[in-house]
């Protein structure tokens, strides 16, 4: 664009497109570097070396495999979302003041994570409390960074302006997962254990996500006039029964309702396979970290590229229909995983096949979701969006964990998964764009 020929209000506009970017490029390297890789498979070895001569942990009384803790801990970390999440929504709308949520769950997020250093021996409880914490508060921050979107981008940039969002994202968690491949492989020779490697990696996603988070606070600005409290109410009875405003307000917007309980039920599938692909290489195909380190920092660059190859064909054929393909592609690779992936050669053409699939699914889900939603109340509809965004799937882990424990096998785990993608099709067949974005202008 030629900025000589634009306003000073869209040069504006384009600056904190800009500084929007840095935040998924910040927050990303919790999603690759502890969501992704070296959590499940590090807790699952702590929680290993804290069973008893049974073979399980007893957290607080409870029979657990170790090989389904770190499933479980995803699945309870979701369900303090569903609590949190919305109340965030519809307080940083109320208050107008979503820079200010940003910050705040953005470093406590990183706070936690930096903590995991800690996380050692047979601290399973200690690594299992931190990470709920930490996603928790990813999550909440996620659903701040998701509402800019209608503010910063017309409707017909958000297909563009996500993309590049999603993909930034993935460039930057690529970036670090690069550097602590190169200090993981190098651990020995320097002295350090893989342990103490490990525990390191953790800690820097929380040093990268709070350093690139000033990008965003210094740049993005709130927008609206905050609301006084009404007399009698709190900060928190105030975000609740905002909450159960914006539940009732749903009921106007079918289309927009059809969509994303079509998305909540996809995307809790792809968010599984994002959290326990690691434990799956590592535990199942006996992957040494090295090794599967390197296919999920494929995954980053990979998902770039299908972030920007399913821009193009939404511009093509339309972010719905781009959507379908993936959802297509998403359960034939779930079946190539079940049939064929028994070798570590096959995994890297899985990650290969999951990273081309994965960023576009996203980027895409997350603007077309941005035309459905009225004006004035970006993160109340985020928020119930993001249970099931980044790390937030709650049925997806449990299913696959208890298809585990019941089962004992992996592959039948990652097969039960299957059924949510074709139930996601179908519902998403069947909204009407068009539709939603115009009762969602009119009303």
């Amino acid at each position: 664009m030629d900025l000589s020929q634009t306003t000073p209000a869209e040069v504006e506009r384009k600056r904190e497109q800009r500084a929007w970017y840095f935040y998924d490029w910040a927050n990303s390297a919790f999603a690759s570097t502890v969501l992704t890789l070296f959590l499940g498979p590090y807790l699952t070895a702590i929680a290993r070396a804290a069973a008893g001569p049974d073979g399980l942990v007893h957290p607080f009384g409870l029979n657990i495999d170790p090989r389904a803790f770190w499933g479980y801990c995803v699945s309870l970390s979701v369900i303090g979302q569903v609590v949190v999440l919305p109340l965030v929504g519809a307080l940083a709308d109320y208050r107008r003041s979503k820079r200010e949520f940003l910050g705040v769950f953005a470093y406590l997020g990183a706070l936690a994570t930096m903590a995991m250093f800690f996380v050692e021996g047979d601290r399973y409880l200690l690594g299992g409390g931190l990470f709920l914490l930490a996603n928790i508060s990813f999550g909440a921050a996620n659903v701040i960074a998701n509402s800019f979107l209608p503010e910063l981008a017309t409707p017909e940039e958000r297909d563009a302006v996500s993309s590049r969002g999603w993909g930034f994202g993935y460039l930057g968690g690529g970036l670090l997962l690069l550097l602590n491949l190169l200090f993981f492989s190098n651990a020995e020779k320097l002295g350090f254990t893989e342990s103490f490697a490990v525990r390191l990696s953790l800690a820097s996603a929380g040093v990268w996500w709070a350093g690139f988070t000033l990008i965003p606070l210094a740049r993005l600005k709130n927008r609206g006039t905050p609301q006084a409290l009404p007399p009698g109410e709190n900060i928190i009875s105030v975000g609740f029964h905002q909450f159960l405003h914006t539940l009732k307000d749903l009921r106007h917007y079918p289309q927009t309702m059809l969509y994303l309980v079509g998305y909540l039920i996809y995307n809790d599938a792809i968010q599984t396979v994002i959290a326990l692909a690691g434990q799956f290489g590592s535990d199942e195909l006996k992957m040494p970290m090295s090794k599967l380190t390197m296919a999920i920092l494929m995954v980053q660059f990979v998902a770039f590229l299908g972030a920007t190859l399913f821009g193009y064909l939404a511009s093509r054929i339309g972010a719905q229909r781009s959507i379908l393909i993936a959802l297509v592609a998403w359960a034939l690779t779930l079946g190539y995983i079940y049939v064929a992936v028994t070798t570590h050669e096959e995994f890297f053409i899985m990650s290969f096949l999951v990273g081309l699939i994965m960023g576009g699914t996203q980027a895409l889900s997350r603007s077309l979701f941005s035309l459905m939603i009225p004006a004035g109340k970006e993160a109340e509809y985020f928020s119930v969006y993001e249970i099931s965004d980044k790390g937030t799937s709650w049925l997806g882990p449990l299913i696959f964990a208890l298809a585990l424990q019941t089962t004992g096998s992996y592959r039948t785990a990652i097969l039960s998964l299957v059924v949510f993608f074709v139930i996601g099709f179908v519902l998403l067949f069947r909204v009407d764009v068009a539709k939603a974005a115009a009762t969602a202008r009119n009303n």
